[in-house]
């Protein structure tokens, strides 16, 4: 899919007609930094529904149901819909072959360039929402695309499926990309899916990605390690609780550390979080920030203490997916 915009700074543009692949569409537009408005007075199908909610919940596009077209520099219909026989490649003989691919943190600029080959060479791709799935402009014409994202406390594939989906395109001759964000072996579920493949007689391959858990602190201007402030840091997952017997972090070890705290998938629990460190002895004032939508357009951030990063953070509206970095380094770019 390529799309060209018109040469105007941050161009509006109004997308008619939305169908499945929507997040393709709006990533490839606001990556060359337009202003999406989808026009969604009649979608039935569900799927195409859901995207578009995430998206619109993640600031990336706005959803009007009756827009005026002569209000935007450009109107196109969805041109990253194709038709289910489009979308079926041959069938071939023999196994294939699985290649893990860690798409980095949103940003198609930041996918490697072994990413990118892979991407390009693919006869299935299976997508995580958090990929930079603008990228897919540069996929095959005969690729089949399966979307299986999983918004947080919402609509999600289980990981069971989406295993299941890896062997069986696989197992059917195809070459199969699983395009993911950050890294697929950083809270990825790469390793599962390996493990999946592998006990299938599957051949896999890996691309690693830059994980958001660095990319991102760095592009809100936040150094994870700083001479004289800290060596080094740590990164833990803020999915669940500390209270949760599903957490099995030593939080009491974590405040203590001395060390950078890196918090992936922790903002319904940063209070909680917030409160179980400072229970354990950590500095009420040591800085803190939030980060969502790290390295999208929609990249916004809030700074503040440990004791108050959670109301800051909910009072800046940061939702998901977000990254809490607390130590001093939060401010050692400032001034």
């Amino acid at each position: 899919m390529s799309l060209t915009l018109p040469t105007t700074a941050n161009p509006t543009v109004l997308i008619t007609s939305p169908g499945s692949r929507i997040a393709e569409t709006v990533h490839a537009l606001t990556d060359q930094g337009a202003v999406v408005t989808v026009a969604a007075a009649d979608i039935t199908d569900a799927a195409t529904r859901a995207a578009l909610d995430d998206l619109s919940g993640r600031r990336l596009v706005s959803v009007d149901a009756h827009p005026a077209p002569g209000d935007f520099d450009l109107v196109l219909r969805d041109p990253g819909t194709r038709s289910t026989a489009e979308l079926m490649p041959p069938q071939t003989a023999g196994t294939g072959r699985v290649t893990l691919v860690g798409g980095g943190p949103g940003s198609v600029d930041l996918l490697t360039v072994g990413g990118l080959h892979a991407v390009r060479e693919a006869d299935v791709l299976v997508c995580d929402r958090l990929a930079p799935l603008s990228v897919l402009a540069e996929a095959r014409s005969d690729v089949e695309v399966i979307h299986v994202g999983k918004i947080p406390r919402g609509a999600f594939t289980p990981q069971e499926s989406i295993n299941a989906l890896l062997v069986e395109h696989a197992l059917a001759g195809k070459y199969v990309v699983r395009l993911k964000g950050g890294d697929s072996y950083v809270f990825g579920r790469g390793g599962e899916e390996w493990n999946a493949c592998v006990a299938n007689g599957i051949p896999v391959d890996v691309v690693p990605g830059v994980s958001s858990a660095v990319a991102v602190p760095a592009l809100a201007g936040i150094p994870l390690t700083h001479r004289g402030l800290t060596q080094g840091f740590v990164v833990v997952s803020g999915h669940v609780g500390p209270k949760d017997e599903r957490n099995d972090a030593d939080w009491a070890a974590l405040a203590q550390c001395g060390l950078t705290i890196v918090i992936l998938m922790g903002v319904a629990a940063l209070a909680e979080i917030s409160q179980t460190l400072i229970e354990h002895g950590m500095d009420p004032s040591t800085p803190a920030a939030c980060i969502a939508d790290g390295a999208m357009p929609s990249q916004r951030s809030a700074r503040g203490t440990l004791a108050d990063i959670a109301s800051v953070a909910d009072a800046e509206d940061l939702t998901p997916p977000a990254i809490t970095v607390i130590g001093r380094v939060v401010t050692a770019l400032e001034g």
